[in-house]
């Protein structure tokens, strides 16, 4: 082989389409354009298999094959020699090249023509350059080598969740220049994802969730693989998030408890990376960009790896703030409320909550925030431990994957945007404190009754 795969894989993007010969069993050639080919390593690549054509024929009846592709810039040609070994209609692979080939599809008005049947999978034997003349190459980006050793070293300093999701998002901005980015984790029910930060976006979009298998988001966790679109396509766009199926009342179902997912209106290219550790699915990094083509293999290697390391990091602290000693700090003399009371409305069924009519969050956010407003309303109570919020029965918090201290920096931050009367900071290692601007009336609407406590804040 007198060239590696690796060195080549620019050619693979399908910005220039392959072109494939075959021969049938007598010999006959058949020369046809490949709408897709995908990298799989350092000795095989993918095809698309979208019709059961002249060419796929000649596949089944003759295995071998070669495919002349051009670099997207340079307007290089390399022939590669194949041989057919098999078809997937399923998994990782499949996914990724259903994905890139809808954008593909998009960008070329063939939609309603380009669909994925299987992704045949060839062996490489040999690369050879075509002689002739061509362009130089653009100028060198800077080196993700570099931007991922930076962005590692600012994770390394971290030592709370909060700052921890902060500083790589602000890392992907200075040293990848990706300006449009979120971090989504996996709930405890291992079905759907949900916003824990973003970055570049009007709205944060914190506390949006998108089911497991949607758009390329929920299709790159569901599949444990990196799905990496170039080209715009709306079969693959995530769009907003699903709104829950049944709320537990019939005035719950006129209140709207969605969070639009933050996002590009134009997004052009998009990059969603599973965040792993431990051999679990913890949650989902993206990045997205309004220019087509804007990340390619490379970049998907660097967020892989970069994807690696948060998870480790994010389990680690986790598991740290669950062992974590809480220093106790005095309770804080009850203060004084002005003002209307809030109307803080809780439904049982989905454990959303609203302040007056307006949604702030639900899940077991919505639970916590519920346990915490009672208590606080009941006993005067304004400080709280971690420890006694995962043992809580009214909580019920999942395991480990839905960890508390994610749920908490969730919590805090959809307060904080809301610009609400209620408050949740941190009050000492392991400690939480809650303060009221105004005096809360507490509403258990799933329950049909309502509690009018006034709570001095």
């Amino acid at each position: 082989m007198t060239q590696r795969l690796d060195a080549i894989r620019e050619c693979l993007e399908g910005a220039v389409p392959g072109i494939m010969a075959t021969c049938a069993a007598d010999g006959t050639p058949n020369v046809a354009y490949l709408s897709q080919t995908e990298y799989v390593d350092g000795r095989h690549i993918a095809l698309s298999y979208q019709f059961f054509n002249t060419t796929r024929r000649n596949i089944l009846e003759n295995p071998e094959a070669r495919l002349i592709v051009t670099h997207p810039h340079t307007g290089e040609r390399f022939r590669l020699r194949l041989r057919y070994l098999r078809t997937e209609t399923a998994g990782p692979l499949f996914e990724r090249m259903k994905a890139k080939l809808a954008g593909i599809a998009s960008h070329t008005g063939m939609s309603g023509v380009f669909r994925l049947l299987g992704s045949d999978i060839y062996r490489v034997s040999e690369i050879e350059r075509i002689p002739g003349a061509a362009l130089a190459p653009p100028p060198p980006r800077a080196s993700l080598l570099a931007a991922l050793r930076a962005v590692s070293a600012r994770i390394a300093c971290c030592r709370e969740l909060d700052l921890l999701f902060a500083e790589t998002l602000a890392g992907l901005e200075a040293q990848f220049d990706i300006r449009h980015a979120m971090v989504l984790l996996l709930d405890g029910s291992g079905s759907r994802l949900y916003t824990i930060a973003s970055r570049g976006y009007e709205a944060s979009g914190v506390g949006s969730e998108i089911p497991l298998g949607q758009g390329v988001i929920g299709v790159a966790a569901r599949e444990g693989t990196p799905i990496r679109i170039g080209y715009a396509t709306l079969e693959y766009a995530y769009g907003r998030a699903i709104r829950a199926a049944t709320e537990a009342s019939g005035l719950a179902d006129a209140l709207e408890t969605e969070i639009p997912l933050p996002g590009l209106a134009d997004s052009a290219s998009q990059l969603a990376v599973p965040i792993r550790a431990a051999g679990r699915l913890l949650g989902v990094l993206y990045v997205e960009s309004p220019h087509n083509l804007r990340f390619g293999y490379d970049d998907e290697d660097a967020l892989v790896a970069l994807a690696g390391q948060l998870g480790a990091a994010t389990l680690a602290l986790q598991q740290a703030s669950e062992l974590q000693e809480e220093v106790l700090v005095p309770e804080p003399p009850p203060q004084s409320s002005a003002g209307r009371p809030v109307v803080v409305r809780h439904y049982a069924g989905d454990d959303s909550v609203f302040l007056d009519d307006d949604y702030l969050i639900k899940g077991v956010a919505g639970s916590i925030f519920w346990a915490l407003v009672r208590d606080h309303v009941d006993t005067g109570r304004s400080t709280f431990s971690n420890r006694e919020l995962r043992l809580d029965p009214r909580i019920r918090l999942p395991d480990l994957s839905d960890n508390l201290e994610a749920r908490l920096i969730l919590l805090r931050r959809r307060l904080n945007e809301r610009e609400a009367c209620v408050r949740l900071e941190k009050a000492g290692r392991g400690r939480l404190l809650l303060t009221a601007s105004r005096p809360l009336t507490l509403v258990e609407a799933g329950q049909g009754g309502a509690r009018a406590d006034g709570a001095g804040c």
